[in-house]
């Protein structure tokens, strides 16, 4: 007989957030439009991520490049009330999301709106999640908990848009959970915010944008996401597709030449107008350059 306050299963699977970036839209591979691809915790595989590139190969098409670990989910509730489903989350980074495949590709923008500031501070903010929020923070029981309120919506959605941390996507898709203003949440208002995902998807799609964000800053993980040839604007409309923020051109090619990361290839893109682009490529010596040399460098980006 099984005990009081026991589950009767335990579900082991693996979740992917699989990220392409096309056209200046970072987008995430889906199975229906709503949930990420998963499946079965598998150990014909000598490691995990061996699993994960055989089933994107074999299912999606598609040739995974960088991977890491994100997190176990493991929250009760996460599927059904009497098992208990254990996912570990995996970021995954493709060049492209284009060709032959099974499966839809998703903005991640279509998901968390509140996130694109690349034009300025989305008036979703204003107009919407702010007067939300407040109207919440006037609710609490305790003055106390009023200002510890006011000081979590402060840190998630200042009203300083220069104070905007672009890293902290699950810190502000959780608040808004709490308030109830996505879908996924206990009780959603009647108004939610950004395309529902399937169970706690857009929790781990979060996760995922907050890693890569804090990611590109310090790793040329960014080049996995770019064809093997690039312009320096590729490069930089596809950062700050996935900061959501945008970046001083000088600045920002004054950084990547001082990095040392990318090299002319003697080659221009055909079919732009005006003056003609230089085409570039990842130096990828330059990561065994630097672990000889023993320095390791801050911030990319």
């Amino acid at each position: 007989m099984m005990e009081p306050g026991r589950l009767s299963a335990v579900l082991l699977e693996l979740n992917a957030v699989i990220v392409a970036v096309e056209a200046g839209s970072p987008s995430i591979l889906t199975t229906d439009g709503f949930s990420l691809p998963c499946g079965p915790f598998e150990t014909n595989h000598r490691t995990l991520e061996q699993g994960l590139r055989a089933w994107a190969k074999m299912k999606a098409h598609k040739t995974l490049g960088y991977i890491e670990q994100l997190y176990t989910f493991a929250d009760r509730g996460r599927r059904s009330a009497d098992a208990r489903a254990v996912s570990i989350g995996y970021l995954a980074l493709v060049r492209e999301s284009s060709g032959p495949q099974k499966s839809p590709w998703s903005p991640w923008y279509k998901h968390f709106p509140w996130e694109d500031h690349r034009l300025g501070p989305p008036p979703l903010i204003a107009e919407t999640i702010l007067p939300a929020l407040n109207a919440w923070k006037n609710k609490a029981a305790s003055t106390a908990q009023k200002k510890e309120r006011a000081t979590r919506i402060q840190g998630t959605f200042p009203s300083d848009p220069r104070s905007w941390n672009e890293e902290l996507v699950l810190q502000r898709y959780e608040l808004l959970w709490e308030v109830g203003l996505v879908a996924e949440a206990p009780r959603p208002k009647k108004l939610c915010l950004g395309e529902a995902m399937a169970y706690d998807h857009r929790r781990i799609v979060a996760t995922a944008m907050a890693r890569l964000r804090a990611k590109i800053k310090y790793r040329p993980v960014v080049f996995e996401l770019l064809p093997k040839e690039f312009t320096m604007l590729d490069l930089q409309n596809t950062v700050e597709a996935l900061a959501g923020t945008p970046l001083h051109k000088q600045n920002f090619r004054r950084l990547i030449e001082r990095q040392g990361l990318v090299e002319e290839t003697g080659r221009i893109k055909e079919g732009t107008s005006g003056r003609p682009a230089k085409l570039f490529s990842f130096r990828k010596n330059v990561l065994q350059e630097r672990v000889l040399a023993g320095t390791k460098t801050s911030r990319t980006f």
